[in-house]
C-alpha cells in the first residue's frame, strides 16, 4: 500500500507547480510573528554554520522548534526562506542605525555586516539567483524594502533609490565574489550614493 494512503503525503501546498507558486502567509498574531522570528534566527545560524548547500528545511524547523508544515506555511521554498533572512538582517541593521546617517556610511556598514559572516552571505546571494532564475520569480519592488525607505527617505525618488540599491547589491556580490576589493566596492558605493544624491 502507498503511503499517500495512509495520508502521509506532503500537505497540498508542497505541490504547487510552477503556474501555481504559493505565496508565503503572513503572521497575524504576536506568537505567529515571534514564531517567524525564530525561524529566520534558526535559519540564519545554521546557514552562517553550514553554508546554503548544508542547510536542510527540516533542520531548520527542528533548530526553530516549529513543525515543518509550519515552516512551509512562511517560507515555500528554501531560496525564499533565506531571501527573508536577507531583508531581516537588513531590517534589523537599519533599526539599529540613525535614519538621519549618510547614506552612504549606511551602505558600506551593512555590507560590512552582512559580509561578517561569508556563509550566510553567500547563502543570501545564491539563493536570490535561484530565487530569480525560477520558473516564477518573486518580483519585489525594491522601494517597498526596508532598505528602499531608508533610501527613499534621503533620496526621494524612486529611480535613484533603484539605481543606489541595485548598485549597492552588485557590489556586494562583486565583493562576495572577489571580483572587487572591499576598499574598491566602498570607493563605488560612495560614488554612486554621491551620483544617487546629486539635483
Amino acid at each position: 500500500m502507498s503511503v499517500r494512503a495512509f495520508g502521509a503525503g506532503p500537505p497540498e501546498y508542497f505541490k504547487a507547480g510552477p503556474s501555481e507558486v504559493r505565496r508565503p502567509a503572513a503572521p497575524t498574531s504576536i506568537r505567529q510573528a515571534a514564531r517567524r522570528v525564530r525561524i529566520l534566527r534558526a535559519a540564519s545560524a545554521l546557514g552562517a554554520r553550514d553554508g546554503l548547500a548544508g542547510v536542510q528545511m527540516h533542520d531548520v524547523a527542528r533548530e526553530a522548534g516549529v513543525a515543518i508544515a509550519t515552516l512551509y506555511r512562511y517560507f515555500p521554498s528554501k531560496p525564499g526562506l533565506f531571501l527573508a533572512v536577507l531583508e531581516w538582517h537588513i531590517e534589523q541593521f537599519l533599526d539599529d542605525t540613525d535614519t538621519d546617517a549618510d547614506l552612504a556610511d549606511t551602505f558600506v556598514e551593512l555590507t560590512d555586516e552582512l559580509l561578517a559572516s561569508p556563509l550566510l552571505a553567500s547563502a543570501v546571494a545564491l539563493s536570490s539567483f535561484t530565487e530569480y532564475a525560477g520558473a516564477v520569480p518573486t518580483r519585489i519592488d525594491i522601494t517597498g524594502t526596508a532598505l528602499g525607505r531608508r533610501a527613499l527617505g534621503h533620496l526621494g525618488s524612486g529611480s535613484r533609490v533603484r539605481m543606489l540599491v541595485y548598485t549597492w547589491w552588485g557590489l556586494f556580490v562583486a565583493v562576495l565574489t572577489e571580483e572587487l576589493t572591499p576598499d574598491q566596492a566602498e570607493h563605488d558605493l560612495r560614488l554612486a550614493a554621491r551620483l544617487a544624491a546629486a539635483r
